[in-house]
């Protein structure tokens, strides 16, 4: 008899959360290469299409599948105590989730996936639970917050540990040897409105904020046919809108990404295409943007950041002003709708005074594009990590919270002020 493991996507603790295309992609590709060998069982307590998923009638999904989640308010934690804002509970009720462990144990193990690291308060409810409703079943942490936090992942109490893709010890827990890699287990859903793809791991950018390089020291593309099969399985799963997950998408042999987007364009059926982990845009030029728009990609994130030189050439030099200007006119002479093309602009950096956040929006703005703040977040393992030790203790992971670390670094008052600043420029468009 297949051996049944369980799958849980833990709930979010966190002033704001909203689904943003957000999947437990890595926890679908681990079980995806075990398919067929085991019986799996999945909770995902940010499934929106999940029955008990109750959300305020005012707040109804998007055009592109993006939407709220269940919420209740909660009382801030200790470390977090002076942010003057509501902290909540995002996700299915706990109760479900009990009730549900009830009904479909035992299980041979339970693989919980992480998430931000600041997100622990969901992953130890979750472990809580296990432990309690499922104790035979030995607990295995993977994800961002396990493979960027080991340590003070282990005194949650979980049974293994996982950093990165080190998939070893996991199969020596469950018994079974995975086969090559497989498509995600994008059927443990019973119903789908959304997915997400990647075309490769990684990133060729070394950005001093960002924490790829650490969970995927290369850039290595997934194979092409693996590709179309996932995407045929979202289809035929009932996907209607897929955000791609790549940390750069562009990047890679120009010509192939070309091809790709010409084979996608041709592709019968297609879901609408989305970029919520931003495009670059130097490599976005005339013959880039139009593939994008005829293969159906239908919004546009730019990782932008700043327009000052001399802050991107400290923190990677990913980007230029004139990069920008290029990119969003390419897109919109390309036929992209420019209520759909954001750039994405950090706030709360430790360099804030270098970044000209100020100028650097209205310049974004005066492209005939959207502005979007991106709060920052001290990630672990990266140089603005440590650049972000003066303003908080980093040791406890809810102070790396994005919304908190904007208010630590700049003040709640210059917080609000570059927030409406953003809201007022889009108006003015």
């Amino acid at each position: 008899m297949k051996p049944r493991i369980l799958l849980v996507n833990p709930p979010v603790y966190d002033f704001t959360a909203y689904d943003f295309w957000l999947k437990p992609y890595g926890l679908l590709r681990v079980a995806g290469r075990f398919r067929n060998r085991a019986e799996f069982r999945l909770f995902d307590f940010l499934d929106r299409l999940h029955p008990a998923m109750e959300t305020p009638r005012k707040k109804r999904p998007d055009p592109f599948g993006r939407g709220p989640y269940r919420e209740e308010t909660i009382p801030r934690p200790a470390p977090l105590a002076a942010i003057p804002r509501r902290f909540r509970r995002f996700g299915l009720p706990r109760a479900v989730f009990r009730e549900f462990l009830r009904k479909e144990g035992p299980f041979r193990a339970a693989l919980v996936s992480t998430g931000m690291t600041y997100w622990v308060p969901g992953v130890r409810e979750t472990l809580q639970d296990l432990q309690d409703l499922a104790p035979g079943a030995p607990v295995v942490l993977g994800g961002v917050y396990a493979s960027l936090c080991p340590d003070h992942a282990r005194t949650l109490g979980p049974d293994l540990v996982i950093q990165g893709d080190a998939l070893k010890p996991l199969e020596e827990i469950v018994g079974l040897a995975p086969a090559g890699e497989d498509v995600p287990l994008w059927e443990a859903y019973p119903r789908l409105r959304t997915g997400v793809l990647r075309l490769a791991d990684g990133c060729p950018f070394r950005c001093t904020y960002c924490a790829v390089r650490l969970l995927a020291p290369a850039h290595v593309p997934r194979p092409r046919d693996l590709v179309f099969q996932e995407l045929d399985l979202l289809r035929k799963r009932g996907a209607e809108d897929v955000a791609f997950y790549d940390d750069a998408l562009l990047a890679g042999p120009r010509d192939e990404r070309l091809d790709f987007l010409e084979r996608l364009a041709s592709t019968p059926q297609t879901p609408r295409f989305h970029t919520p982990n931003a495009l670059h845009a130097r490599l976005l030029d005339e013959e880039r943007a139009r593939a994008l728009v005829r293969a159906g990609f239908r919004t546009f994130y730019l990782g932008f950041e700043s327009a000052s030189e001399r802050w991107q050439e400290g923190s990677g030099g990913k980007v230029s002003a004139p990069d920008l200007r290029r990119a969003a006119e390419n897109l919109l002479r390309a036929g992209a709708d420019a209520n759909r093309v954001t750039a994405y602009l950090l706030i709360g950096h430790p360099r804030h005074e270098a970044q000209d956040l100020e100028d650097s929006l209205r310049f974004a703005s005066s492209l005939g594009i959207r502005v979007m703040l991106s709060e920052f977040s001290p990630v672990p393992g990266t140089p603005d990590f440590e650049a972000a030790r003066p303003w908080a203790d980093l040791d406890e992971p809810l102070l790396h919270n994005k919304t908190a670390f904007p208010v630590f670094r700049l003040g709640g008052d210059e917080v609000n002020r570059f927030k409406d600043l953003a809201r007022r420029l889009n108006e003015r468009r």
